[in-house]
This record gives C-alpha cells, sequence and structure tokens, in this order.
C-alpha cells in the first residue's frame, strides 16, 4: 500500500495531502547517488590505502624477495672482494717477491671504480641503486679478476723458467763423495804438480779409482767429448743454458758425444788419469759467461748443512793441485 502523508494546512484549517514536487525527488535521489559515490570513494582510497589487492600482494612478495637477494648478493660481492684481494696481496707479497718480479699496482687492476668504497655502501642504497651498484661492482671485480688471472700466467711461465733454470744450473758433485774424502784441491791458487810453481787453479780435483762414474751436474747439451790436446786429456763439455757450462777432466773414457742432451746426474764418463794429471782423479770447472767460478758454492743438492761446512773446509786448504 502507498504510504500516503498528510500535513494541516493553516490557511485553510484542513488536512491536505502532501504532494512532494518532482525537482524535489529529483534533487533527493541525485543527492543519494553522489553521497553513495562518494563514501564508495572513501571506502574505495582506504581499501587502497591500507588493503593489498591480490596482484599487489604478489608483486609486494616479490620485491621483498628480490630485497632478500640483493642483500645477498650484496654480502656475496663483498666476500669475493675480501678473497680477491687477499689474492693480490699474496700475488704480489709472496710469489712475485719469490721470482723478484714487480708487483702489480691496483690501478691496474681496478681502474674504473673505488670498489672498497662501493662495498660499503650497498646496503643503504635502493633497489635500483643497489642494482646498479651490484653491477658497477662485478664489472670492477672481473676486470680485477682478468688482470689476476694474467699474472698468474706471468707468475706460470716464471715458474716454468725457474724450473728451468734450477735444472740447468749445476747444484751436485760430479762423482759421489758422501764421505768427503775424494776432494783434494780447491778453487784458488794452488802449487803446480809438474812445475812446482803457485799457479791459478780454476776447479776443484776429486781423487777416485780409475772408472768411477762421472755425473752432468746439470742438464744440458755436450759441446766437446774428447781430447783436444790442451791439458785436460779425454775431457766433456756442457753447455747448460742461462750462460753457464762445467767441464770434467782427465777420463779414462768419454761415454757421451758432442751435441747429446744430458740431464743431471747421468753418467758422462769415467775417473782416469790422461793429459796434464798426477794422479787417478776428476778435474771439475763451473763457469758463467765464460768467467770461472768456485764449484764449491754449486754443491748445495745433494749435502747436509754440516756437510757443506766440512767440504768448504776442506777445500780451503791450500795444497797441491793434480793437475
Amino acid at each position: 500500500m502507498k504510504n500516503i502523508r498528510y500535513f494541516y494546512n493553516t490557511n485553510t484549517l484542513r488536512y491536505e495531502k502532501q504532494v512532494i514536487p518532482l525537482r524535489v525527488t529529483l534533487l533527493r535521489i541525485l543527492a543519494f547517488i553522489s553521497a553513495a559515490i562518494v563514501t564508495g570513494l572513501i571506502i574505495v582510497a582506504i581499501a587502497f590505502r591500507f588493503l593489498d589487492s591480490p596482484k599487489e600482494k604478489i608483486l609486494r612478495l616479490q620485491v621483498e624477495r628480490l630485497q632478500d637477494q640483493n642483500k645477498v648478493y650484496g654480502d656475496q660481492v663483498a666476500d669475493l672482494d675480501d678473497r680477491l684481494k687477499q689474492l693480490e696481496k699474496r700475488d704480489n707479497d709472496v710469489y712475485r717477491s719469490i721470482f723478484e718480479a714487480t708487483p702489480i699496482p691496483d690501478s691496474a687492476r681496478a681502474k674504473h671504480l673505488e670498489t672498497k668504497r662501493q662495498a660499503q655502501i650497498l646496503a643503504k642504497m635502493d633497489n635500483q641503486e643497489l642494482a646498479d651498484g651490484l653491477m658497477k661492482t662485478l664489472t670492477t671485480l672481473y676486470n680485477r679478476v682478468v688482470h689476476q688471472e694474467v699474472s698468474y700466467k706471468e707468475i706460470e711461465g716464471m715458474v716454468r723458467n725457474k724450473e728451468k733454470l734450477l735444472a740447468s744450473t749445476p747444484a751436485i758433485q760430479p762423482i759421489s763423495n758422501k764421505d768427503l774424502n775424494r776432494l783434494s784441491s780447491g778453487f784458488s791458487y794452488r802449487i803446480d804438480p809438474i812445475y812446482k810453481t803457485v799457479k791459478f787453479h780454476a776447479g776443484l780435483d776429486f781423487t777416485a779409482p780409475i772408472g768411477t762414474p762421472i755425473y752432468a751436474t746439470a742438464d744440458g747439451i755436450v759441446r766437446t767429448a774428447g781430447n783436444l790436446g790442451n791439458g785436460y786429456g779425454n775431457h766433456v763439455v756442457i753447455a747448460h743454458g742461462y750462460q753457464y757450462s762445467t767441464l770434467y777432466g782427465h777420463m779414462v773414457r768419454v761415454k757421451v758425444r758432442a751435441g747429446q742432451t744430458v740431464k743431471r746426474g747421468e753418467v758422462i764418463g769415467y775417473v782416469g788419469n790422461t793429459g796434464k794429471s798426477t794422479g787417478p782423479h776428476v778435474h771439475y770447472e763451473v763457469l758463467k759467461a765464460g768467467r770461472h767460478l768456485d764449484p764449491i758454492y754449486f754443491f748445495y743438492n745433494d749435502l747436509s748443512a754440516e756437510q757443506y761446512q766440512q767440504i768448504l773446509k776442506i777445500a780451503a786448504s791450500k795444497n797441491q793441485s793434480f793437475d
């Protein structure tokens, strides 16, 4: 049943039916709709402000996950930077010091960025800055790793050259002399056994029975093998490289030939008494760039410290040489 309203008209002194103009009705409807729209907007704004949509929840979780990953990456980059610094320090302070090589300057390893400063501020950046900073830091670390790889390749070459140098350096005695009783004459001025005058003796004399094996004291190539009539009798000269050469004189028999490659410890002949010699022995010389060196300082591979001190005393004694 339609709700009909009446009002008392004081002018006519009668109750009359209330009639609402259409304009007022429309205004009321419009006002209600406007109020509903405004209320809805307020509710939506509040919902968007304090409540996430499903898509926003997913995006927020992804952002949080990325932030956690960025933090992990930042920590890993900082740790990698520390480890690389330790490698660079060992490279300069240990490996290159061993080979007396020039250290690599830091500017050559990281010439684009100050990585230490970047590693310290990574945690303070926002996501975009953090990503950019990580990318720049990783680029710098990559450059440093490249330089470090080059350095290690250089050191590898130094090691190979050092190994070759060590193998080419005379380092043992030419005959087995573990009891040290075979060294008879040292390097210096000695009495010539034939002319009985003081004469410079350019090597060491090791006495031994005829036929005792004589060993190459370092790797090298045989340059001379035989008797050239120069007083050394049957003798061998080995060129070791790095300007080193050795001579082994007065052999009864030469085992090697000129041009042959020999290794340290390989038998090259046998003790004899040929040439200008007064008894069975091997005359041994060490030369570098054509200059005679005292062979006594090259026996560090097969003698203990005590034996080395003992053989130094024997070599220093003033006596007559055997050739």
